[in-house]
């Protein structure tokens, strides 16, 4: 079920039941795209309108962070017991993936990033078929650049494709993709760099605390210092309004425009 965040709709579900949301459009070669959001993804919705409205245009928004978790069970009593954090859940996608045989496209990221990924990947999942590979190009589209990136990928033979270019990039790239790919679309985040080693995860115990943004925030000072100290705050004190009735977050319908230029 959809419930509002700050305006944002987010699904209130599980690791199980967003690994097989996937899963069935993967085996129905159907289009589906998936964002796995934390506060910052919120965050963006809520400061931009547009985007806010493509991202209520996702089949699935899973609570990425314990914060948004947090929201769901205490707006709407969820009940949610654990977050559905998208490395976790791209790991829980490819394992279901190699059982049944279906082909996976990466999608972003840099050359040297995929290079120490894919046979972290193959090691763990023997039976994973991995049907094509390109880094992020970081830069817009160019006219037509769309249906060029569509015919590379069905023509892979892909029937998911992992988006690693981060947020929001991510999520507009999903969103613009969506009506050229008859496929499953997973927006993972980080999850590239987490699993190719690039990254330290954090340790479970701040995790679970919600605290992981203080160990991002330790690692990448200077370009995380914003995203954290900025938008944590706002997102509480804007959450806190929304809990006491004293602002309504409306979801703007979901959008409906074609972009003529998005992040590849």
């Amino acid at each position: 079920m959809k419930n509002s965040v700050l305006g944002v709709l987010v699904d209130a579900t599980t690791y199980d039941e967003a690994a097989e949301a996937v899963l069935a459009a993967a085996r129905e070669g159907r289009s589906f795209a998936l964002t796995a959001l934390a506060v910052h993804g919120v965050m963006t919705g809520v400061q931009d309108k547009a985007h806010n409205a493509r991202l209520n245009g996702f089949d699935m928004v899973t609570p990425d962070g314990q914060p948004v978790r947090w929201a769901l069970n205490s707006l709407y009593g969820a009940g949610l017991t654990d977050r559905v954090y998208g490395p976790t859940l791209t790991l829980k996608v490819l394992e279901r993936a190699a059982t049944e045989g279906l082909p996976v496209y990466l999608y972003g990221s840099t050359d040297e990033t995929l290079d120490r990924l894919i046979p972290k990947l193959q090691e763990m999942f023997p039976a994973l078929k991995i049907a094509g590979r390109e880094p992020s190009k970081f830069r817009t589209a160019q006219p037509g650049e769309d249906a060029e990136i569509a015919s590379r990928i069905i023509a892979s033979g892909a029937r998911i494709v992992l988006v690693g270019l981060g947020c929001p990039r991510q999520e507009i790239f999903a969103y613009a993709m969506r009506p050229l790919l008859p496929m499953a679309q997973l927006a993972v985040g980080a999850a590239f760099d987490y699993h190719a080693g690039g990254l330290r995860k954090p340790p479970p115990w701040m995790q679970k605390r919600g605290l992981e943004w203080l160990w991002r925030l330790g690692l990448e000072p200077r370009r995380l210092w914003k995203r954290y100290l900025i938008l944590n705050p706002a997102y509480l004190a804007r959450l806190t309004a929304q809990k006491l009735h004293l602002w309504k977050a409306t979801p703007p319908p979901p959008a409906t425009e074609r972009l003529a230029t998005f992040p590849v």
